[in-house]
């Protein structure tokens, strides 16, 4: 059995989606702060369901109860801005749940934990191109957060000798991704705005350029990454190893919708951002042999088409 920690949030699900059609059994653990239940309506009766709170030991603890195989590390409170304006629930959640977890995962002889990380620790890192040998400059809380997660993974791979993965995720987007929060990712502000017939806002002059990763790369790269000989006590770029910019990227949404009439808005660039972002992902080839399966603008598409089925369902 897997458990999928914040299985019920936007990648926790597609994740827990490709687990049960591979055949495996899943646990998802998720308090419901961000993740939601509808993402898990189909599958609902073919997992086994934990509520509760990564910053309870008791409550991660038990759910690792029962064979559990591997644990996919996913939960955590997501969000620059969010880390800006709550730096100490953004720790509480992401740092403190992160030691939850593998000290757990080592009480219950777990065989591997598979982090969620992200690209943002790499900050303004001189170089659009970014490798896991480059350094790091977390420019937010969640940043930071993040970073500290992936030196406890490697502490707990190096002291305990837990088997630990983590997984750098680059601008991460595709089906059940929230547009309705503050918070929201720029994918799923731009598709629900067009849809409105409002025009994107884009935070800059929007040539800010991101390796925007549809979300069943991810997956693969996570599922890769549970059975890879040589990943354990590794950092490794998941994406796509492509970008594009922010000015682009809302032109091909306006396009999809057929809004083209739509020009873009101009608001000032938000605190934390980086200017440019694109994976490495050549470590990622090597260790768990892993390559994109679906490239960016066919997963534009597909988002784009989710998002528009569901209007049409409301």
């Amino acid at each position: 059995m897997h458990l999928v920690t914040g299985g019920a949030g936007f990648i926790g699900c597609n994740l827990v989606g490709r687990l049960l059609a591979d055949g495996h059994e899943v646990r998802v653990l998720d308090n419901f702060s961000t993740g939601r239940r509808e993402n898990l309506s189909e599958v609902r009766g073919s997992l086994d369901l934990v509520e509760g709170d990564l910053r309870s030991y008791h409550t991660v603890s038990n759910a690792m109860r029962g064979g559990i195989d591997v644990v996919f590390h996913i939960g955590a409170l997501p969000s620059v801005p969010r880390s800006i304006a709550d730096p100490i629930t953004t720790n509480e959640v992401n740092v403190q749940g992160t030691l939850n977890v593998l000290h757990a995962a080592l009480d219950h002889g777990i065989r591997r934990v598979v982090f969620s990380s992200s690209s943002s620790i790499y900050g303004d890192t001189p170089g659009e191109s970014k490798s896991e040998q480059l350094p790091v400059r977390p420019l937010s809380p969640y940043a930071v957060s993040k970073l500290a997660g992936e030196r406890y993974c490697g502490v707990f791979h190096r002291i305990y000798g837990l088997e630990t993965v983590s997984l750098r995720l680059f601008n991460v987007f595709g089906p059940h991704q929230d547009p309705g929060s503050q918070y929201s990712a720029v994918i799923p502000l731009f598709i629900a705005a067009a849809m409105r017939g409002e025009p994107p806002v884009i935070h800059g002059d929007g040539e800010q350029s991101r390796d925007f990763t549809y979300v069943d790369n991810v997956v693969e790269a996570s599922i890769l990454a549970a059975d890879a000989a040589d990943a354990p006590g590794r950092v490794i770029n998941a994406a796509c190893g492509s970008s594009i910019s922010v000015n682009d990227l809302a032109a091909s949404v306006l396009s999809l919708v057929d809004r083209e009439d739509l020009g873009p808005l101009h608001a000032p660039e938000r605190p934390g951002d980086v200017r440019h972002s694109r994976a490495d992902i050549s470590l990622a080839r090597e260790l768990l042999e892993y390559e994109p399966v679906v490239p960016f603008r066919e997963g534009l598409r597909r988002t784009v088409e989710h998002f528009v089925r569901l209007a049409g369902n409301a």
